[in-house]
């Protein structure tokens, strides 16, 4: 039978959805069967709450970005198909069977050192392709991180990304998830560049060593004191133009004249503690790159990375508990 064409997006009745997995920032995603080639998708049904005039600017860039992109670590878009009415849209990803917060929760034991270099290696990659060509994520976090069953891990929710240019333009400071926030943003800046996912690479790396979220602020201002207290107190020397920041004069920073990381993580080598500080610079022009970290002697020292087939899967099927969801200019926390 041939596929039904509603324009030129198929219907979302050609899918039989199997059951709901998931909530991402702007939209509900099901476990789903194409029923014309028989495969397993994701379908992500948009969100139109507060919708009038077509689909919101969120999904639009979304779905602008994904069909512009095509790598093994990032989530792929298919198609975009719709239902009955205007307003009932839906994307057709491709299916990881789980996201690495959930795996972190239900996991018996830890994820070993080597597996964590396979991981992040491949988180790596996927943003070094985005980077190159002119993408922030924005809102990178364990449990925006999928992996297949063949431990493929792909980059997913790009609801909060965005297409950068030269020069940066001005863009709203309130986004990436507060545990896995930058100082930058928290200081109120307004131009952003990739840096800002580099930071949070920092916190994912450390969450998954440490098996727990390295910097679990409850305020904006509760983060800053967590960054402080790990890092020590950033300046105008280590940090050009810090002190200008819009948000820098409305936090009275503890003193802190030391950085605590390796006593966060003693067991660690030199090399995975030089990895974690430089992404964890304070100055986003001075903080590692995709391209630097990819270079790490970190992932070249043993444990070396393990091949993603020797990665743990589990046999039901990925169900991400929903965070609440965030529009710009909200905080937003994760796995609360």
């Amino acid at each position: 039978m041939a596929a039904v064409q509603l324009g030129r997006c198929r219907s979302v009745k050609e899918f039989e959805k199997l059951n709901r997995i998931g909530e991402g920032t702007y939209g509900i995603v099901y476990r789903a069967r194409d029923t014309q080639t028989g495969e397993i998708v994701a379908l992500k049904k948009v969100r139109m709450d507060q919708e009038k005039d077509g689909l919101p600017i969120s999904s639009l860039r979304e779905i602008t970005l994904l069909l512009r992109l095509c790598h093994p670590n990032i989530v792929e878009l298919k198609e975009v198909v719709v239902g009955n009415h205007l307003e009932s849209i839906f994307l057709v990803m491709g299916y990881c069977e789980q996201d690495l917060a959930s795996l972190l929760e239900n996991m018996p034991t830890p994820f070993s050192e080597a597996q964590v270099k396979c991981i992040v290696l491949q988180v790596l990659r996927g943003l070094q392709y985005l980077h190159r060509n002119f993408i922030i994520h924005r809102d990178l976090k364990v449990s925006n991180l999928l992996m297949t069953d063949k431990g493929c891990v792909k980059t997913a929710d790009f609801g909060l990304a965005r297409a950068y240019g030269i020069p940066v333009k001005p863009m709203t400071p309130k986004v990436v998830t507060l545990w896995y926030r930058a100082p930058e943003l928290l200081l109120g800046t307004t131009t952003q560049t990739t840096s800002i996912d580099m930071w949070a690479v920092g916190c994912v790396l450390a969450e998954l060593l440490a098996h727990k979220p390295l910097l679990p602020g409850t305020s904006e201002i509760h983060q800053i004191d967590l960054i402080v207290q790990l890092l020590g107190t950033p300046s105008e020397n280590i940090w050009p133009g810090f002190s200008k920041l819009p948000l820098a004069g409305q936090y009275s920073l503890r003193k802190q004249p030391y950085n605590s990381l390796k006593h966060k993580f003693p067991w660690l080598s030199e090399a995975g503690l030089r990895l974690l500080n430089f992404l964890f610079v304070y100055d986003p022009k001075k903080r590692a790159t995709a391209g630097d970290c990819l270079e790490s002697s970190y992932f070249k020292e043993k444990p070396l990375p393990c091949e993603p087939e020797l990665m743990p899967t589990f046999p039901h099927h990925r169900n991400k508990r929903a965070a609440p969801a965030v529009t710009e200019g909200q905080t937003k926390r994760c796995r609360p």
